[in-house]
C-alpha cells in the first residue's frame, strides 16, 4: 500500500471524473439523462454541463497529481474533500428523493467512504517520503 500503489489507483480513479465528466458535458443529451426522459430545460442542461466541466477539470487534476502524489497533500485533499462532498450531496438526494440506479449507489460509497480513506493512505505516503 505504498506510492505506487497509490498512483496506479489515484490514476484509475481519475479516468472516472475525466470519462464522465466529458459524458456530462452533453447536458440532458447525455446518454443517462436521455434514456430517462430528462426535459431539455435551459438551467438543467446548463447545471449539468457545469458540472460536468468541474468534475472533468477534477479528473485532470487528479491525473495531475499522480506524479508528485507524496508532495501534494494540501490539494490532494481538497479534490478528495470536494468529492466527498459530492457523496454527502448523493446521500441527501437518497434520503429526499430516493435511491438513484444501482452504479451510483456505489459511487457515493467510494465518495463518502473512500475519500477519507485515499487522503490517510497519502497521508501515510507522504509521511514515508520526509523519512
Amino acid at each position: 500500500m505504498g506510492r505506487r500503489s497509490l498512483q496506479i489507483a489515484t490514476a484509475l480513479l481519475a479516468l472516472v471524473p475525466i470519462l464522465t465528466g466529458i459524458i456530462t458535458m452533453l447536458g440532458v443529451n447525455d446518454p443517462l439523462y436521455a434514456a430517462a426522459g430528462v426535459p431539455a430545460l435551459p438551467v438543467l442542461d446548463s447545471n449539468l454541463r457545469f458540472f460536468g466541466g468541474v468534475w472533468l477539470g477534477l479528473g485532470l487534476t487528479l491525473l495531475w497529481l499522480v506524479p508528485r502524489i507524496e508532495s501534494e497533500s494540501v490539494l490532494f485533499r481538497v479534490v478528495w474533500g470536494g468529492i466527498f462532498l459530492g457523496g454527502i450531496g448523493r446521500l441527501l438526494s437518497m434520503l429526499m428523493v430516493g435511491s438513484p440506479p444501482l452504479p451510483f449507489v456505489g459511487f457515493t460509497a467510494l465518495e463518502v467512504i473512500g475519500a477519507p480513506l485515499f487522503v490517510y493512505w497519502q497521508h501515510l505516503v507522504a509521511k514515508a517520503a520526509r523519512k
